[in-house]
């Protein structure tokens, strides 16, 4: 296989390299064509692509304007789309045409709409045919519209930020919006130090973009990457083996992961795994949903001691963190704050428990900017207490000061006044045989209110029962954790941040229940 170590800095999606140079030159132009079209600071520019070189000009131009570029997920529905577009208040949407088509003729009249040509890749890899990705009737497209205007030379009047929806498990999601002059730029500087430090960025680093740039974490790494003068690939969607290809190829020093991707990279054969030299790889940060613990030991074995871990929310960035010694010698946790956070437990009666007591996570970091969800200022103040943020998590201190999770508050189940913290069931689980993948919930009950149940993405030659899965449970923990309801699939409904849809696991049984809990 050909190495290649001799790209500069910039982005390449498939054969296509953009270097950052010519990417800030189009970012710029594209910056005075947004103005054009009434965006100021006040404004937000929605987008909706996939991996593509033009999120990075978007987002760069909006921030140039200091505007808040909006990534939207791709997967939703018209409807979901166009809630977004209305809440943030977006003037223009810039879009791959396959991904408008659909969306044209009910979208806001007043919103002005560009599209970039599906690339061809990506096409093939979405099994998309090339009419769909055809230039609509009426929408300019996003270069030619581009190159038309003069670079724009003015400084943004404020730190520009992306304003990204939360994932919306319950209810609408809520765009979370920072407040600029909130920001006290000494502390920003040290946290954000600290940040680079924890996903190993920094000038010189070599990247593949795994994850979607509609999601927090993805769209921070990208965008923070490409900032500090990285070279990035951008891969359409998470392949296992093609990763370990793209390290090999392209000398990769740094990657940001989830660990439904940890195990996708652990269930490839061993020859297939020692085919590649990864020993370019210096740095693996993950994030985004609790890691197995012999999943996250497999990898440390595998790729090394380079493995850090963080926590944070949407709300918050990353506020906790720790490196592979720190993890090895507190299995199961997510670190501990990072520089200007501070990190608190509390209990129902507001009180601060003692180490290794659960309870609600507050947290925020001095260095972060305030923020507001999106026109729902009476949500933003829920989530407050005493200064600090909560993301709806449960955890613990332990004695060393480390934070482990437990839970999200939400998925908590109720069950005859019992609090069951699904996580727990789901780790559970992991260890059995056959299974490859699962998600535990709550689900009416005449009697107790709520029951557990599991649904559960089987290994291929595999036999499990119902029955064996509760053996295993009760065996392992206390008998009422084990699932009253046990349910099969091939592969369980997933985000491309590689959470669980659990909202479409948990709907049908509530459906015509008259409740919600």
């Amino acid at each position: 296989m050909t190495v290649s170590t001799t790209e500069e800095a910039g982005v390449l999606r498939g054969t296509d390299f953009v270097p950052a140079e010519q990417l800030q030159a189009r970012a710029a132009r594209a910056a005075t064509g947004l103005s054009k079209l009434g965006v100021d600071a006040t404004g937000t520019v929605a987008i909706l692509m996939r991996n593509d070189h033009a999120v990075f000009e978007a987002s760069f131009a909006a921030a140039r304007l200091g505007a808040a570029p909006v990534p939207i997920n791709w997967h939703g529905s018209a409807e979901e789309v166009d809630y977004v577009l209305r809440d943030a208040g977006a003037t223009v949407l810039v879009g791959h045409t396959d991904l408008l088509r659909p969306l044209l003729a009910g979208l806001p009249a007043d919103l002005a709409v560009l599209g970039v040509p599906t690339p061809s890749d990506i096409a093939q890899r979405c099994g998309l045919a090339p009419q769909a990705c055809a230039l609509p009737d009426g929408v300019d497209e996003w270069g030619s519209w581009r190159d038309q205007f003069e670079p724009w030379s003015h400084a943004p009047p404020a730190e520009p930020h992306t304003m990204v929806y939360t994932s919306g498990t319950t209810g609408r999601p809520k765009g979370v919006r920072r407040l600029p002059a909130t920001i006290d730029p000494e502390a920003a500087a040290v946290f954000y130090a600290e940040v680079f430090k924890v996903l190993g960025l920094g000038p010189g680093a070599r990247t593949v973009i795994t994850g979607p740039l509609y999601h927090s974490a993805p769209n921070l790494y990208g965008l923070s990457a490409s900032r500090l003068g990285g070279f990035l690939v951008l891969q359409p969607r998470f392949d296992a083996e093609e990763l370990l290809q793209l390290i090999e190829r392209h000398r990769i020093t740094a990657l940001h992961l989830v660990p439904t991707m940890f195990v996708r990279l652990l269930q490839l054969p061993e020859a297939v795994r020692r085919r590649y030299d990864l020993s370019s790889l210096q740095h693996i940060a993950h994030a985004a949903a609790p890691c197995p613990p012999d999943i996250k030991r497999a990898i440390i074995e595998w790729f090394g001691p380079i493995v850090w871990e963080y926590y944070g929310g949407t709300e918050t960035s990353a506020v906790v963190a720790c490196d592979s010694e720190e993890w090895l010698a507190h299995p199961g946790t997510v670190g501990r704050p990072v520089a200007t956070a501070t990190v608190r437990i509390y209990d129902d009666a507001g009180l601060q428990p003692a180490a290794g007591i659960p309870g609600e996570i507050f947290m925020r970091a001095a260095g972060m900017p305030d923020f507001t969800y999106q026109g729902r200022p009476e949500a933003r103040a829920e989530v407050e207490r005493d200064g600090l943020i909560s993301c709806g998590d449960i955890g613990y201190f332990d004695a060393d000061g480390y934070l482990h999770l437990c839970d999200r508050k939400r998925d908590m189940i109720i069950s005859g006044g019992v609090n069951i913290y699904p996580a727990e069931i789901e780790a559970c689980l992991l260890g059995l045989p056959g299974v490859r993948d699962c998600a535990v919930f709550g689900v009416p009950d005449a009697e107790f209110g709520e029951s557990v149940a599991a649904a559960i993405e089987t290994e291929p030659g595999h036999a499990i029962t119902a029955d064996g899965v509760r053996d295993h449970v009760r065996s392992h923990l206390a008998g009422f954790k084990a699932p009253k309801v046990v349910e099969f699939h091939d592969q369980l409904p997933r985000e491309d941040s590689g959470k669980v849809f659990k909202r479409r696991l948990r709907e049908p049984h509530w459906a015509g229940s008259g409740r919600t809990i």
